[in-house]
């Protein structure tokens, strides 16, 4: 029976580390370029910042490293801080003021910060759940007071410092049905540079063809746990039939042509507070114009991991 014990022993570890260890302290802070058609000069070369799936509130949850990621976009000095839903996990006014109050530091740094809502902030724990509207009012309202800027299916222009723009277009949270890709869209003037944001990668397969060159979302935690070595080989690569988007680069059939998105893992968890094998994710995008060597639609940019 000595394998026996020994097999409980490495599950009991592999579990603390799990627990304890990777998620708390194992931030991968993962940096690419990404070209953008119609860049003007003065985002040329300009970090934004992206991250996710806050979820405080949950038992066993992940504040401190939601801490850790926001001195981080700081220190980094982004020019763009972009948040892609999902700040609580069951809302309530006190876990509320807890996210709002995590993200203020941004802000205070004169970092522009723009968000969009998740299905958590609408208590939708599931495709099925219903929608609960009073919490999400509130949470938008808080981060409004302090200065980000919140987006639901709606476009707004983020000025450089020698006044280039460049348009932010954000998508509502799909689950909650508030997503609205053609309401967005029609938020951003023909032909300007623009950034896609949402949180549930679904809305992205919405967008006309050729209108995301660069989108961005989130709500998959990227699986939580990885249990075989390679690139998809997280439980929801296991467990969903058909294509999945559950982290990094979404491959070419997944949308539109010429339309791309890119997946961050999160901060937080979803019904248990474990990682393994897949580290919480801050994102740095250096933006550059089409001329700019950049890597291939479809395949995973190389990370930094901060240990």
């Amino acid at each position: 029976m000595r394998w026996l014990a020994a097999l409980s022993a490495l599950l009991l570890g592999l579990l603390l580390y799990g627990v304890a260890i990777e998620p708390r302290f194992l931030l991968d802070d993962v940096a690419f370029e990404a070209e953008l058609p119609g860049l003007p000069p003065g985002w040329d070369g300009q970090r934004v910042g992206l991250v996710a799936d806050f979820q405080i509130g949950m038992w066993g949850g992940n504040t401190g490293m939601v801490h850790e990621v926001v001195e981080d976009m700081i220190d980094d000095e982004v020019a763009l801080a972009l948040i892609a839903g999902d700040f609580v996990y069951h809302p309530d006014s006190a876990r509320v003021d807890e996210a709002v109050a995590a993200v203020r530091p941004l802000v205070a740094a004169g970092i522009p910060t723009i968000a969009v809502l998740g299905n958590h902030d609408y208590s939708v724990m599931k495709e099925s759940s219903d929608r609960v509207d009073r919490f999400a009012e509130y949470l938008q309202a808080e981060l409004e007071r302090i200065g980000v800027t919140v987006l639901q299916n709606d476009a707004v222009a983020v000025v450089a410092a020698n006044g280039d723009t460049l348009w932010v277009a954000g998508v509502g949270s799909t689950w909650a049905g508030l997503a609205d890709v053609d309401a967005a869209l029609a938020a951003v003037p023909e032909g300007a540079p623009r950034l896609w944001l949402m949180h549930n990668s679904e809305a992205f397969r919405d967008i006309p063809a050729g209108e995301a060159r660069l989108a961005l979302a989130a709500h998959t935690h990227g699986g939580q746990v990885r249990v075989l070595p390679g690139e998809r080989n997280s439980w929801l690569d296991i467990v969903r039939e058909g294509e999945v988007a559950a982290d990094g680069w979404a491959a070419d059939s997944i949308g539109a042509p010429s339309n791309r998105v890119y997946i961050n893992r999160g901060i937080g968890f979803s019904t248990v507070p474990v990682r393994i094998n897949c580290r919480p994710e801050l994102t740095e995008i250096t933006l550059r114009p089409p001329s700019s060597p950049l890597p291939e639609r479809g395949t995973r940019p190389g990370s930094v991991t901060d240990d």
